[in-house]
């Protein structure tokens, strides 16, 4: 696609002597660089948001970013769209490296027809997917859309239904990352809502199927934009967005931060590092962290901090089911996903936004081998008349995968320990306030056995009877 384009502007600039083809193709890169003019850049900065080069210069490496199609135009003729083309279109692609390694990137320029996808724009997200899949390197969107091009009609929308069909073949095989950094309504926000991890920027990102003026036409209910779908709504309420930050710069920056746990594929282990927190060092507040009365409450981000190293922990929804946390750390240098009830809110009882949270996340960590170490401290799920028949018996049993990746921390047992937890629980960690109360079904031997070459205490489940394991 752009070898043709190449060879269009050079035809034309050899008509247009004594002007070199090469000065004619800068000119037409340096409207590619400016996208829809100076004027609308000046707006979008008005707003406190970046353009689609500024957020890639932040997101990539220094001088690492190689951008693809550079000189291609929309094809549509409708409407008078012949006379309005930008070099580029509305969305930069490329690749370039985040610490060094290798992920393929877009970013929507809302300064060229307010970002909105064309059936060219589409085919640019697409090819950058298909070579990130054959290299198996993480896909980055930067997503400020109105959504689909209405001039182009089907082309549009059948454009979104390629690039659906390429984040499910991709799903589980790299990571795949978007940011809503504007607008995103309508078929667009499925593009978002089925990648690994979704983030939004406050104030200035909206994510919603309809907005508001089509919910007060059909429903007659009357809601603010912000409330709907804004940042804030999605990170704490409905839990579509694992996360929002302030503005662009701290946006693209926490993805940094992200990469940094992530391996590029699921052909691979994730990335160690050298760890300067030895692993083996006391921690004498864990002796004493649990309260004695089970009714007492305490932070689990405590206990988090205490065994990951250098009490970095990368957070993910920490403002969505509290009563659970899940996020990435590392221990001895390797990344690990953490699971953990707080029993801070709810008395960490599961339910439905909590299971559904953690089983996703385990979900991921699964896909992409990284180990999960699970805190549980759990008095079981949160009774309820809306929380059954809601479902919290389907979302519930979604959580009951992580039975075969975990190594918690127990303090008590119920309905809920044996979701978190299981016969198939390959490795567990007995704190010397730990409770557990076992129903009738139900009877452990816990086997403590340390290895001194793993960070990891050791503790085999024993079946001591089948008549009475039996459940």
């Amino acid at each position: 696609m752009q070898c043709g384009i190449v060879k269009s502007a050079l035809r034309f600039a050899s008509q247009e002597a004594p002007e070199s083809a090469r000065g004619k193709l800068q000119k037409i890169r340096n409207a590619a660089l400016i996208g829809g003019g100076q004027s609308r850049i000046e707006a979008q900065h008005k707003k406190g948001k970046l353009t689609a080069r500024e957020r890639l210069r932040i997101l990539c490496d220094s001088d690492t970013f190689t951008e693809y199609d550079m000189f291609v135009e929309h094809n549509c003729t409708d409407f008078g769209m012949q006379s309005k083309k930008f070099p580029g279109d509305s969305v930069v692609t490329g690749h370039g490296f985040i610490n060094g390694r290798l992920v393929y990137v877009f970013s929507q320029d809302f300064t060229v027809f307010g970002g909105s996808l064309s059936s060219v724009h589409a085919e640019k997200i697409c090819k950058i997917m298909d070579r990130a899949l054959t290299t198996r390197a993480p896909v980055i969107g930067l997503k400020d859309s109105g959504g689909a091009r209405i001039q182009e009609g089907v082309d549009s929308m059948a454009g979104y239904a390629d690039i659906f069909q390429r984040i499910v073949l991709a799903s589980g095989v790299i990571p795949q990352i978007s940011v809503i950094m504007g607008p995103c309504a309508g078929g667009a926000v499925y593009s978002a809502a089925i990648t690994d991890f979704t983030f939004m920027v406050e104030d200035s990102s909206y994510l919603f199927i309809t907005g508001p003026e089509v919910i007060k036409a059909v429903t007659n209910e009357t809601i603010a934009k912000d409330e709907l779908g804004g940042a804030k709504t999605h990170a704490s309420l409905s839990g579509v967005v694992h996360n929002s930050f302030s503005n662009d710069i701290e946006a693209i920056l926490n993805i940094r931060e992200l990469m940094t746990f992530l391996p590029q594929s699921s052909d691979e282990a994730p990335l160690t590092r050298i760890c300067l927190d030895p692993w083996d060092r006391d921690v004498p507040t864990l002796d004493s962290i649990v309260p004695p009365d089970p009714s007492e409450p305490y932070d689990m981000m405590d206990v988090i901090a205490s065994i990951i190293d250098e009490r970095d922990f990368y957070e993910i929804s920490p403002k969505y089911a509290q009563n659970i946390i899940t996020g990435f750390a590392r221990i001895n240098g390797s990344p690990v996903g953490i699971v953990g009830n707080q029993p801070k809110v709810a008395a960490g009882c599961l339910d439905i936004n909590a299971s559904v949270k953690a089983a996703r996340f385990v979900r991921f960590c699964d896909a992409f081998n990284l180990p999960i170490i699970t805190l549980v401290d759990v008095p079981g799920f949160l009774p309820g008349v809306a929380q059954e028949h809601n479902g919290i018996i389907r979302h519930g049993a979604k959580l009951r995968r992580m039975v075969a990746h975990t190594l918690p921390w127990l303090r008590s047992t119920s309905e809920g320990t044996q979701i978190m937890l299981g016969r198939q629980l390959r490795s567990l960690l007995w704190v010397p306030q730990a409770q557990l109360q076992l129903s009738a079904k139900d009877t452990l031997t816990l086997l403590l056995k340390r290895d001194n070459t793993s960070t990891i205490l050791l503790v085999q489940f024993l079946q001591l009877s089948e008549d009475l394991l039996m459940i």
